[in-house]
């Protein structure tokens, strides 16, 4: 079984192997290489559908086992690409600031606001001592980083308050679902308001 690191790599190669394929031009052979993997996202998400109520069904154990789902890294991405996870974006969003709070510290930095709109994310740093802006890609990356990784759904997200302009190229999982199941393009990162000194 892949560990974490592994299925990070994966769910990479994949999101290459569809811009590949995306990049081919019309034809049968897509056209029925669309309506394959259609369907077989179509198979796997009613039978994981099915798994998940049979679990629930369960009472209060089955509730500690679809919690305990939706914190695993691997079967999180799963049950948010079937639209089953069990918590929701805006939930997902706090833990995420959650777990990088301690690390901004670490860099005298901490978030101000966090806003989650539909699915848009707009984080605001400040300076909690010398400067935000001395570490900016080392921050820029904790706070993509911990997003991403409870949130891969989110389709913007916006980092102000940071000196350095943003260089992304996550592939946001909603890109992945596009066109029936493909089209995968770069998540758009917002232009910075402001720089902190």
């Amino acid at each position: 079984m892949a560990n974490d690191s592994e299925f990070q790599e994966q769910v990479r190669q994949l999101g290459q192997r569809i811009e590949q394929f995306e990049q081919m031009p019309a034809g049968p052979a897509k056209t029925a290489g669309r309506e394959l993997v259609q369907l077989l996202m179509d198979v796997h998400g009613e039978g994981l559908e099915r798994m998940m109520e049979i679990v629930f069904e369960s009472g209060d154990q089955g509730a500690k086992i679809i919690d305990r789902l939706g914190k695993d890294a691997s079967v999180a991405s799963l049950l948010l690409l079937y639209s089953l996870h069990p918590d929701d974006l805006e939930t997902r969003v706090e833990k995420a600031a959650e777990r990088m709070r301690p690390r901004l510290r670490k860099l005298a930095c901490a978030i101000e606001s966090l806003e989650v709109r539909e699915s848009a994310v707009q984080v605001r740093l400040g300076a909690a001592g010398h400067s935000c802006g001395s570490s900016s890609k080392d921050i820029r990356s904790i706070v993509e980083d911990c997003i991403y990784q409870f949130a891969p759904d989110v389709t913007s997200l916006e980092i102000l308050g940071l000196e350095e302009p943003a260089t992304g190229g996550f592939v946001a999982l909603d890109s992945l679902l596009r066109n029936g199941f493909a089209s995968v393009a770069s998540t758009e990162h917002a232009r910075e308001s402001q720089g902190l000194d």
